[in-house]
């Protein structure tokens, strides 16, 4: 009998009330994959709390939570150092199961120090015992270009990328030289670890996005659903996602067609700057800020109530967010970035990165153009549907990794 190995996933660089591509991927992953064999997860008090508003304390999934809150109340930098030295001393003391004949497998949930240390020392602790699954969801930008891929961008936040940029630099090798497996997100990516390329060791994963629950919802309502907001967005409020920049292309919207309204669902360390930007152009009737919004009814009534959904990011590696909207028959507009080739082939109308009017005008198109909107949000949806299922993408990953 083929005996399926246990899984340790490493996530303690989780951190904040909303989810990461990453978080995201590693949950819904360890929820399906705990169904198949013993999956434990060591993360910290956020990041468990982070899991039970998935609710996947209801699976399962066997967690080790570590209690980090006395040092990160005194600040960012400290939490950081503080969950390293945290992912370090897991990795020394954390055993194999006893009596486990197959590898066990160790799968470091992010790049991130306290993700990948921890998987390294357990790797060289016990070499062909366990296997290394290291994820790589997205190179750092190059450090003198910042959050942006190509053409132009006023701010480009060269100091945040630079400090992305940094801390990738050491895990990089050590992945390469130790890992036995890589993760990552596009095929792009996958040019990034060329040894292990060759040696069919990267294994791509592209994004999904909850279908059973949307389906769920979208039959116990009407579809004759009323719009009441002309675009929304949802992600990080983060330098690469182009949120303050959303604002100006809403300002164009707005001149053109007065009274559309954007919805903006998310949060993060731009949300500042993207209620600066608002009442700066007098945009409070235009755009609702909604903060972040747990997955459910709640944000899914957003979605049903939208025309279109836009996803600006300067600088992605892949994007779910907008997936989750497209599957609401929503069309699509995003920067023309190398990783949409990949992940959105239909449904995305692409511009031009870094133009802005040309970003405001393909959305007045698709307001303009009733027909049109319907056609790209079927091709959308039909795609999403099609591919995009967690099911799918867990098992795709669990038969490459076993």
């Amino acid at each position: 009998m083929i005996m399926i190995p246990e899984i340790k996933i490493f996530a303690l660089a989780s951190l904040g009330n909303g989810i990461s591509g990453g978080d995201r991927i590693y949950i819904e992953f360890a929820r399906r994959w705990s169904k198949k064999t013993k999956v434990s997860v060591y993360l910290w008090s956020e990041g468990y709390l982070m899991c039970t508003r998935q609710q996947l304390d209801k699976t399962k999934v066997d967690f080790f939570v570590s209690k980090m809150n006395p040092w990160c109340k005194m600040g960012f930098v400290i939490c950081y150092l503080a969950r390293i030295i945290e992912g370090v001393r897991i990795g020394l003391v954390t055993k194999l199961s006893d009596g486990v004949n197959s590898p066990v497998i160790i799968y470091s949930a992010s790049e991130f120090w306290m993700d990948s240390l921890p998987a390294l020392i357990m790797k060289l602790r016990y070499k062909d015992k366990c296997k290394w699954i290291a994820a790589w969801y997205q190179t750092a930008p190059n450090p003198f270009k910042g959050f942006l891929e190509s053409g132009f961008r006023e701010n480009r936040y060269l100091a945040k990328s630079f400090m992305y940029w940094l801390m990738q630099f050491p895990i990089k090798p050590l992945i390469t030289n130790f890992a036995d497996i890589v993760v990552v997100n596009n095929e792009s990516e996958r040019g990034r670890f060329p040894r292990l390329n060759e040696k069919k060791r990267v294994v791509v994963v592209l994004g999904a996005v909850p279908l059973e629950n949307i389906k769920k919802y979208k039959s116990s309502i009407s579809q004759s659903t009323k719009k009441i907001y002309d675009a929304v967005f949802q992600g990080r409020f983060h330098p690469q996602k182009g949120v303050v920049e959303l604002v100006d292309i809403w300002k164009r919207v707005v001149e053109k067609r007065s009274g559309s309204k954007l919805a903006m669902i998310g949060d993060g360390p731009l949300m500042g700057k993207v209620k600066e930007r608002v009442i700066k152009y007098n945009l409070q009737n235009n755009i609702k800020l909604f903060g972040y919004v747990y997955d459910g009814p709640q944000k899914y009534k957003i979605f049903s109530q939208s025309k279109l959904v836009v996803h600006p990011a300067f600088y992605d590696s892949g994007g779910m967010a907008s997936a989750e909207a497209m599957a609401f028959g929503l069309p699509c507009v995003g920067f023309n970035l190398k990783s949409y080739e990949s992940y959105y082939p239909h449904g995305m109308i692409k511009v031009k990165v870094g133009d802005l009017g040309s970003f405001s005008d393909t959305i007045l198109k698709l307001l303009n153009n009733n027909d049109l909107r319907k056609e790209v949000g079927k091709e959308a949806q039909k795609m999403i549907e099609k591919y995009w299922s967690w099911d799918n993408r867990a098992n795709q990953v669990f038969s490459k990794i076993i």
